[in-house]
């Protein structure tokens, strides 16, 4: 490091407008009436969902919030489930030459009691109701909608008497409140449009329900319904309300309606003398609320706020989304991957929201059955982690503690099934779970229960967490304890006896599942260290000992740490295989390359695994490449873990990722999952379109993630800019968040980074591969100058210290 007395100018302050203003330039539009829930706008405040339908006789709002569940659960036949030996005993006492052990007349049996409990309908997302806003179509016309995802304001454009009209809404950040207004396009004044405004319950509410009736106030016209969620599996008729029953309730209060008597509303403006005048507005406007939680507390509510707030609630949700977008902001030269990266940032902000319940499959948009296949509910295989790696890179670490809340909401029944089932220390984290009071593991059917490898992937992301933040107050109270379980229990299994001696060696994990393929095989010829399993363990036992050093207790923890050190100094080997393009990582040992998979397990090692990379050895960099490229996935669910594999190796095609997104691309600007291609689960005369109308695939919101890694990587704590982004194109990024604890921003101008800005949180030590052959010339904010050579550039920091690095110059 040889130090330089230049000063280069700073070049670059940050602009808390910049992400505001491009996501202002990628509205979401639809022309003409948009009736099917999937071509509706999205609007949300990541507790309150709600989609906006338009028919050519009246707009429909659709609500779902993420607290609002059915939570009836079923927990029955705990006394004839075996514990885990026993199953495994009888396993091993089968025949090793069955086609397969589903066929075996006990072990069907003993699947279809297991999993008789999630057959039930519930646990699942309660939808919320529906608000009809019906007008004359004699005399309205609706032209279409715009959703400006700047601000969560969505527009419907409407002819009224052959004169452009517009009728607007948005919802509250703070409040679960949707405000609506109808205005002339010319003048802005209110005007009427609704001939009928009508509160529904929802058509699929099981009717064994408290019937919910719609109630309307004749004095003020608030309409509102309550619907009771038992809390017991099988209600009683009359229905004997419990303590535990929660309920929500929806109301909706407005004005102007053009079939009934008009009156007047006072609006406030500010006079010269700083008095109010009192105004009277004729027109249409609206506040719809809901209300969610115990029944028995339900009635405390406040009353609905009045409609002359509604330029004050607007102006408060304007600045919760300016706020938002200031976080982090592209600027891309592509402008459909900037497009993608700022609409699923925007349902991410719907979607999520720190103190509200983890989202399930779908979020908090549902209506009928949509939104209710497999529960709608938490599936520790990838479904659940994958929204929540957008939280990290993009600079937006509070939406990822609705999932930490999550793992804290599992770990008493992770650890009773450890304890009971397994017979071993710490917690094994379910294959499904529900935001309900749970005692046991819903699907306890070995198949999908034994996949291991949903214990570390559980609590993966808490590692990261701190690594992006290093905030040791988070590691020590929220990240410690859950990690240490699944160490604890992940030693205890790798260390019984079945999984050790003559037959295996030492250490391995056995038995297991590959996720969506092999469930159990006869003799548990693929069931024994699977790839996913194995990189996933590795990482947590490396984060575990880490952690432990960060919060000076690798003294205390002394004992767990030799286990783990013993596990890893003769840690199992991949399985590989040879394939038409080399050597590949396949799931488990003698496994067909060419086999097709459901969930990309090949490259796990890449990601979420992250140990291949650009930073790898050649030979083994090579494999994972090969193994991206060798791989066959029937779809549903690659879109961005599979591609995210591609942009961390250097070689994603951008263009074919590009038209991937567009095939899974709908009219609400959302990506569903699609199959992608048949001979693996998936039938020749299967419908690749099976998923697509299941819901809001919340999973795929994490999109971005994906051009983030394009832009920046830090995943092994060294910077790499520009990895996987290509040479013609120009790109800018602002604030992106590397692990670290680093704000990053940078530009690529002419096939190589122009100039790169760095802000430390935390003040640890900054690494990066430096871009140029001629060095970096690095200055900090302190003053000091620097110029750093080769391929790897360490400059020390200071909380605080902000960094502007550019080319060294002669």
């Amino acid at each position: 490091m040889q130090k330089n007395d230049k000063q280069p100018k700073r070049r670059y302050e940050i602009n808390k407008n910049r992400g505001y203003e491009r996501a202002k330039q990628h509205p979401i539009s639809f022309n003409g009436p948009a009736p099917d829930f999937f071509e509706g706008a999205l609007l949300g405040n990541g507790g309150l969902g709600i989609v906006v339908t338009t028919r050519p006789d009246a707009v429909m709002l659709h609500f779902g919030h993420n607290n609002v569940w059915d939570i009836r659960l079923a927990e029955e036949h705990r006394e004839e489930l075996m514990t885990f030996q026993e199953v495994y005993d009888r396993f091993a006492a089968l025949p090793a030459d069955l086609p397969q052990l589903t066929d075996h007349p006990w072990y069907k049996q003993y699947c279809e009691m297991a999993g008789q409990n999630y057959s039930k309908a519930y646990p699942k997302p309660m939808p919320c109701g529906s608000l009809l806003l019906r007008y004359d179509r004699r005399k309205a016309e609706v032209i279409g909608h715009t959703m400006d995802i700047a601000n969560g304001l969505c527009t419907i454009d409407f002819l009224i008497n052959g004169e452009p009209a517009v009728f607007e809404l948005f919802v509250e950040g703070e409040h679960d409140r949707v405000w609506m207004k109808v205005s002339d396009t010319a003048t802005g004044t209110l005007i009427p449009l609704f001939e009928e405004i009508k509160l529904i319950p929802d058509p699929e509410t099981p009717p064994e329900f408290p019937q919910a009736a719609v109630v309307t106030s004749e004095i003020t016209g608030k309409q509102s319904f309550t619907q009771i969620l038992p809390h017991v599996e099988h209600p009683t008729v009359p229905y004997i309300t419990q303590e535990k029953d929660r309920a929500f309730r929806l109301a909706v209060s407005s004005s102007g309606l053009t079939a009934m008597k008009e009156h007047a509303l006072h609006h406030q403006k500010p006079a010269v003398n700083g008095s109010t005048l009192e105004e009277p507005v004729h027109g249409f406007l609206a506040c719809a609320e809901l209300w969610e939680g115990l029944y028995s507390q339900l009635n405390n509510e406040a009353p609905p706020p009045e409609l002359s707030f509604y330029s004050q609630a607007k102006e408060e949700s304007n600045a919760i989304w300016c706020d938002y977008w200031s976080r982090s902001s592209v600027t891309l030269e592509d402008e459909f991957l900037e497009r993608i990266w700022y609409h699923n940032l925007y349902f991410f902000n719907c979607a999520v929201r720190e103190g509200v319940t983890c989202p399930g499959l779908f979020a908090n948009w549902s209506y009928r059955t949509i939104g209710a296949d497999w529960h709608g509910d938490y599936h520790m295989n990838y479904n659940t982690q994958q929204p929540f790696w957008l939280a990290f890179s993009s600079n937006h670490l509070d939406k990822h503690l609705p999932y930490v809340d999550m793992v804290d909401h599992v770990l008493p029944v992770s650890r009773a099934w450890a304890r009971d089932y397994y017979g071993l220390s710490g917690a094994y984290f379910p294959h499904s779970a529900y935001p309900v009071e749970m005692s046991m593991m819903p699907y306890p059917v070995p198949h999908w229960g034994w996949e291991i490898c949903e214990t570390p992937w559980t609590v993966q992301s808490l590692w990261w967490h701190y690594l992006y933040s290093m905030d040791e107050t988070f590691l020590r109270d929220r990240a410690f304890q859950p990690m240490k379980e699944a160490v604890l229990f992940m030693v205890d299994y790798m260390n019984r006896p079945e999984a050790q001696g003559e037959r295996w060696g030492d250490g391995h994990i056995f038995p297991t599942v590959v996720p969506e393929l092999y469930e159990i095989s006869p003799g548990f010829a693929k069931n024994k260290d699977c790839l996913i399993d194995l990189t996933l363990t590795r990482f947590l036992f490396n984060a575990f000992t880490q952690a432990c050093d960060v919060l000076e207790r690798m003294e205390s923890e002394q004992d767990l740490l030799e286990k783990v050190k013993e596990i890893l100094s003769h840690f199992p080997s991949y399985p590989t295989a040879e394939s038409r393009n080399g050597p590949v990582f396949v799931s488990v040992e003698g496994e067909d390359p060419d086999v097709v998979y459901n969930v990309p397990i090949p490259i796990t090692t890449v990601f979420p695994g992250e140990e291949h990379g650009l930073h790898s050895p050649e030979e083994e960099y090579q494999t994972a490449v090969n193994s991206y490229l060798n791989h066959r996935n029937e779809g549903g669910n690659e879109l961005v873990f599979y591609h995210l594999a591609g942009a961390r190796l250097g070689v994603l095609d951008l263009e074919r990722f590009k038209r991937q997104i567009q095939y899974c691309l709908l009219p609400n600007g959302t990506c569903t999952d699609r199959v992608l291609m048949s001979g693996g689960r998936y039938a020749d005369t299967e419908n690749f379109d099976f998923m697509s109308r299941m819901g809001i695939w919340f999973e795929n919101f994490s999109l971005p993630t994906v051009i983030n890694e394009c832009l920046l990587q830090s995943y092994n704590g060294n910077l790499r800019f520009f990895p996987n982004w290509p040479n013609g194109q120009k790109a800018e990024f602002h604030t992106l968040r590397a692990v670290g604890g680093f704000l990053v921003s940078a530009a690529f101008v002419d096939g190589e980074t122009d100039w790169i800005e760095i802000e430390s949180e935390a003040g640890t030590c900054l690494t990066f591969y430096i871009p140029w052959a001629e060095g970096a010339l690095c200055t900090v904010s302190s003053g000091e100058q620097y110029i750093l050579s080769g391929q790897v550039g360490k400059i020390s920091t200071v909380a605080g210290d902000f960094i502007s690095i550019v080319k060294a110059t002669v």
